[in-house]
């Protein structure tokens, strides 16, 4: 168990956490993870953002040379009615988030790439979340916005990028090795691994994304993970699980191929292909070379099948692959 209290130090913030038992082999080690970060705050308290450039896993040195960077942007803002805080952060992985700063850390870490989708506690973040105008000239609070774009207007023309709980993943984090097409298709706390291509109309969500060598031409739902080598092809879906009751985690193994408009509610193995066009849900029945039919859900995470639909039957048939693997193009990865 832990504690953390938050204390002022001009326009720094430091939030730390104290352990009050003693950690034995009997216990797993707590993961924490740190950062200093800039936040963007209303004059009534509401945290509306906050920009972690260098967050860590592990606990921070003392006031890094960071903060006085950070400490030189925190100005401000009347026309938003925002001020900007330097704020230090310690939080405990394995625990639900305590607040608004410690979410957007979490999705920060995830961006970062030092930590993967489902392997840290996301329990609740949307009651930490406010539902934010995102502008050219930064984050706004959405009750009341047509008063603050008045206010704005004396700057110039007032774009509005969208009214969400997250951001676009580019403006906070920028992961190397990757290409996005769009940005407003890859929302902060997607997971990007270096060589992952995001083509116009592919989406990544949070908690989400690719874990190697990846092409994106479709939709990338929150929990969902894809492995090297797999192609997520144009307008293709895979089920999440924050909506429709869903709790199964779908994974997309290595080599994988979902065509075109292909879809997957089961996790599919590595070197598998579903057809162009197919929908595959956990309880499709699909019929098996030696005559049985079985619900998908028996075949999740089975490698080296093709999954397709019976163009005299229509029936929807699982047949073990006999072709090449999946390969991608070398060239379009070389980001």
């Amino acid at each position: 168990m832990g504690t953390s209290f938050a204390h002022d130090t001009g326009r720094i913030r430091r939030y730390d956490i104290f352990m009050t038992s003693a950690v034995d082999s009997t216990h797993p080690p707590v993961r924490l993870a740190s950062a200093h970060g800039l936040a963007t705050i209303t004059q009534e308290g509401t945290v509306l953002d906050v920009w972690y450039p260098g967050p860590c896993l592990g606990v921070l040195n003392d006031l890094e040379p960071q903060t006085g960077e950070l400490a030189a942007l925190a100005v401000e803002d009347t026309a938003r009615g925002t001020r900007q805080e330097v704020i230090s952060l310690t939080i405990n992985l394995d625990v639900a988030p305590a607040d608004t700063a410690d979410v957007w850390l979490r999705l920060h870490l995830l961006s970062h790439r030092l930590v993967t989708p489902n392997s840290i506690n996301l329990d609740g973040i949307f009651s930490h979340l406010p539902n934010i105008v995102w502008t050219n000239f930064g984050p706004c609070l959405a009750e009341g916005f047509e008063k603050t774009r008045l206010r704005l207007r004396s700057r110039g023309a007032v774009t509005v990028y969208g009214v969400d709980k997250f951001p676009r993943m580019v403006d906070y984090v920028v992961p190397s090795g990757v290409r996005i097409a769009d940005a407003d298709r890859v929302r902060l706390g997607a997971h990007l691994a270096t060589g992952t291509t995001v083509m116009h109309e592919g989406f990544v969500n949070f908690n989400a994304g690719t874990l190697g060598v990846s092409m994106v031409e479709g939709r990338i739902s929150a929990s969902v993970v894809v492995g090297n080598g797999s192609d997520v092809g144009g307008g293709a879906s895979i089920m999440g699980t924050l909506s429709g009751g869903g709790k199964e985690r779908i994974s997309i193994g290595e080599r994988v191929l979902l065509g075109a408009n292909a879809g997957v509610g089961i996790s599919i193995g590595d070197d598998c292909v579903v057809e162009a066009g197919l929908y595959v849900t956990a309880g499709t029945r699909v019929s098996l070379p030696d005559g049985r039919t079985v619900k998908a859900l028996e075949l999740s995470g089975v490698p080296g099948l093709l999954f397709r639909r019976n163009s005299v039957t229509g029936a929807v048939e699982a047949l073990a692959r006999t072709g090449g693997k999946v390969e991608l193009n070398t060239e379009l990865h070389q980001n």
